[in-house]
């Protein structure tokens, strides 16, 4: 049986998360249709604006995101720390730009004298949307129903248009979200549409590319922000250059037409991990047929079981064989 949506998001394990969203027809999300000749290329930009769009209103940043022709990847960091310390204010202010909220929240917005009554529901209906700014259901949800509206009225049709709701795992530890990252922002290379990482459209690790010839980091993007210290900023907890040289070194071992292997002198994030780099390769092309459900090593995986009071731990021999 599936595990509830609820309870597969544990702040208390995790704050981060790969996502999958998958398109349900013959017809394709993005890409070009071979039998109809049809394009729907301009697609892949809808799904990326929003993400980009969606970091300004969440309490939740994209850690890396691939945009393919029939789905799409994304990795997610919830800040439930920044939620916490967002006024009535800024919670209004951040949901009217998704939705119009009520008649009370617009006039508390617009500085209108409220009745103390009043201003108690204005208050309780900010907490409402303080926890949906911080859920993965809610951000995904915004994403996937503007995209199936545009995509219908475009084919002019209507019907699903997605595989059902997104599919979830948690990433338990610094190994379990470096390989997801990779196997997101390799998922071009993988299918053969692009050679190098930096000429993947469409996905962060180009953006990251990009900005990092200018020594900058993408602002919509939760930035890298090195390794593991005291005091240490919100960001990914790895090195930047260490993260883009794996992942130009992987890409060039899983090309279809050059089959390689990764050299005995890893790059620092691997050691640091304790991945192997036979393991990394099988990992980072194989993510989603290795595991089912929440990852990382054995003791974070328990902790995430019993706080879900799952009974059986999905995907430990896998954790414990390839994160080794």
């Amino acid at each position: 049986m599936a595990t509830p949506r609820k309870r597969q998001i544990s702040l208390v394990d995790t704050p981060y998360y790969h996502c999958v969203a998958r398109c349900v027809r013959r017809a394709f999300l993005c890409g070009e249709d071979t039998l109809s000749g049809q394009s729907y290329e301009h697609r892949r930009g809808w799904i990326e604006d929003k993400l980009h769009f969606l970091t300004q209103v969440f309490a939740i940043d994209v850690c890396a995101y691939a945009i393919m022709s029939n789905h799409y990847h994304v990795v997610l960091f919830i800040d439930e720390a920044k939620a916490k310390q967002w006024s009535i204010n800024d919670v209004l202010e951040r949901w009217h730009r998704l939705h119009k909220g009520t008649l009370l929240t617009q006039q508390y917005c617009r500085g209108d004298t409220l009745a103390k009554p009043l201003l108690d529901i204005v208050k309780a209906t900010a907490e409402i949307y303080r926890k949906r700014l911080i859920k993965i259901s809610w951000f995904m949800g915004y994403i996937n129903e503007n995209i199936a509206r545009a995509a219908n009225q475009e084919d002019n049709c209507t019907g699903r248009f997605w595989e059902g709701r997104f599919k979830s795992q948690a990433l338990l530890d610094e190994a379990a979200l470096a390989a997801c990252m990779a196997y997101v922002d390799l998922n071009p290379i993988r299918a053969n549409i692009t050679k190098t990482p930096e000429s993947s459209m469409h996905t962060s690790v180009k953006l990251r590319c990009e900005r990092a010839t200018k020594s900058q980091q993408p602002n919509t993007l939760l930035p890298f922000v090195g390794n593991p210290r005291e005091n240490m900023p919100k960001g990914l907890p790895f090195e930047l250059t260490d993260y883009l040289q794996l992942i130009e070194l992987t890409g060039r071992c899983i090309r279809e037409d050059r089959r390689g292997f990764i050299e005995n002198s890893l790059p620092s994030i691997l050691n640091r991990l304790n991945i192997s780099a036979e393991n990394w390769l099988i990992i980072t092309t194989e993510f989603r047929t290795q595991f089912h459900g929440a990852v990382g090593h054995e003791d974070v995986l328990s902790d995430y079981c019993r706080h879900q009071q799952l009974k059986r731990q999905q995907n430990l021999s896998h954790c414990n064989k390839l994160f080794a």
